[in-house]
């Protein structure tokens, strides 16, 4: 992934550098399995042990000229280890140590986004209580609903961000796995007893069964998992550009000192931030397709995954840490205006309580479906004519007839709704039983 948007723990993860040294740690963890079995002497494990070391730039050099990754990593093990290198990658295949070192990033990039996912809900979770009485009003459609509280929308995303987490520990879990299974997984040239203990010494689950490779589902489950987590945070941005509309402006992203919004119009404060992590998301999901076709390959193994892995994987964690890292500032820094959100719950003339006009009515024995033209009725004109609803309904004699006038204003009552927002929020556990 490109630099900008890749931070410093995260981009290690995903080096040259670090990709080899996961190489090197599988092969390493063979070597001591094979030593404990009598079949490297003691001497040369240490020696290898001692003298055993990755040079990335040369890796590299010498894989531009054998074109196979694996042989060049070998060929420079070779180099360092000299005559001792004969007891390094016996009985392996070049996937045994790819995919078992890649289950190795995986782990320490899953770490990484629970890390930031855990943080990024803490944030939600102190947005919402910020926010549990601050009234507002719900929108359905895009069109006003019934009244609601700002904090509940965080807390729906603080819901959700709690199940993304419980995704991504389950995803993590699935591609812990390692394999040492040989050319066909048929463990001819291995003994099964050896990928157990190199993939235990390792942190890993060995495959219960394999081919030349990890069955590529486990990876797939991985990527969809990530692309779910960063439609999440596109869910939220795109509520907050929502928000930042002008004719809207109850929310506004983080605009900091000296920054440009157009080079053009200079009153522009454009939620450039929340447009870019639309944009990212995009990204993701594609990745995640990509990876699903990566699930069915050919016999045993062809090699048409690996060079989409080299993309997809490092790109859609990057990605997703950059996302999780950029919404969270945006949440903490979230320009919030109660005074707007009253002012835009006032604008749809009183409308937003004709539900509770039309239950009342039907209570005292009004026909459902004529209490609902009543109100229908009476909600027309006052949005054509932009008129009070309740004086709408004060001088409508079916309404009079069956509701008295402190019956009536009882109905629009905003607090009426919002009754059962303290049972939600204890529902979350953002507040105590």
């Amino acid at each position: 992934m490109i630099d900008r948007y890749t931070r410093p723990e995260m981009g290690r993860v995903w080096s040259q550098a670090a990709k080899y040294a996961a190489w090197l740690k599988v092969e390493l963890a063979v070597c001591e399995a094979y030593a404990r079995r009598g079949c490297i002497p003691g001497e040369a494990l240490a020696r290898i042990k001692a003298a055993a070391r990755v040079d990335a730039s040369r890796i590299d050099a010498i894989e531009a000229r054998v074109r196979h990754d694996v042989i060049a990593f070998l060929t420079q093990l070779e180099e360092a280890l000299g005559a001792d290198s004969r007891y390094v990658h016996v009985g392996l295949t070049s996937s045994d140590v790819v995919d078992t070192a890649l289950a190795l990033q995986l782990q320490q990039a899953s770490d990484l986004l629970i890390r930031a996912l855990e943080r990024f809900r803490q944030v939600l979770r102190t947005l919402a209580l910020k926010h549990k009485d601050t009234l507002a009003v719900g929108r359905t459609h895009g069109v006003h609903a019934e009244p609601i509280t700002f904090g509940l929308k965080a807390a729906v995303w603080y819901a959700e961000a709690g199940r993304n987490l419980e995704r991504l520990r389950r995803a993590k879990e699935t591609v812990r796995v390692g394999k040492i299974s040989g050319a066909v997984g048929t463990f001819a040239h291995v003994d099964p007893e050896v990928e157990a203990e190199v993939c235990r010494a390792l942190g890993l689950e060995p495959a219960p069964v394999s081919t030349q490779v990890v069955q590529r589902d486990r990876h797939a489950e991985l990527c969809t998992t990530l692309a779910v987590v960063a439609a999440s945070l596109e869910k939220i941005a795109v509520e907050i550009r929502t928000l930042q509309r002008t004719e809207i402006l109850e929310a506004e992203e983080p605009f900091a000192e000296g920054q440009k919004g157009s080079s053009a119009m200079p009153h522009k404060r454009n939620p450039v931030s929340c447009e870019q992590v639309c944009g990212l998301a995009r990204l993701i999901r594609a990745n995640a397709l990509a990876a699903l076709e990566n699930v069915a390959l050919w016999g045993e193994r062809d090699i048409s995954h690996s060079s989409v892995e080299r993309v997809i994987l490092p790109d859609s964690t990057i990605l997703l840490d950059y996302m999780l890292d950029q919404v969270t500032r945006i949440l903490e820094g979230l320009e919030v205006y109660p005074d707007r959100m009253r002012e835009n719950f006032e604008w749809s003339h009183g409308l937003i309580y004709s539900q509770r006009v039309l239950l009342k009515l039907a209570e005292k024995g009004l026909p459902r479906q004529r209490a609902y033209e009543i109100v229908q009725r009476n909600s027309m004109t006052a949005w054509r004519e932009r008129r009070s609803f309740d004086e709408l309904l004060a001088q409508d004699p079916e309404v009079t007839a069956h509701l008295s006038m402190d019956e009536l204003k009882a109905c629009f009552d905003p607090a009426w709704y919002l009754r059962n927002v303290d049972v939600i929020y204890r529902r979350l556990g953002l507040l105590s039983p």
